[in-house]
């Protein structure tokens, strides 16, 4: 049991946030949330989840955006009325 606990290397975590965009240059994020939450959906519909470039999509609307915005905009997107073509 000793010699198992020895072997169990703690995983390191890493806290990253957002880099800088040129298109929101103010210190207001809310329009970069918003539209790292279209672009991300944007393209996963062209290119599918798998494509490794909408990540960086996902991992700005994830910092950026309440959670009860996402679940929101979530609900909306399935009931058909999110008011952006996505």
């Amino acid at each position: 049991m000793a010699e198992q606990e020895e072997q169990e290397t703690p995983q390191r975590f890493t806290f990253g946030t957002v880099g800088f965009d040129a298109r929101f240059p103010n210190t207001n994020q809310t329009k970069h949330c918003f539209q790292s939450y279209i672009d991300y959906h944007r393209c996963i519909n062209a290119k599918g989840e798998d494509f490794v470039p909408c990540k960086q999509f996902w991992h700005a609307f994830q910092s950026l955006c309440p959670s009860e915005w996402v679940e929101r905009w979530d609900e909306q997107r399935d009931n058909g009325n999110f008011p952006v073509d996505l």
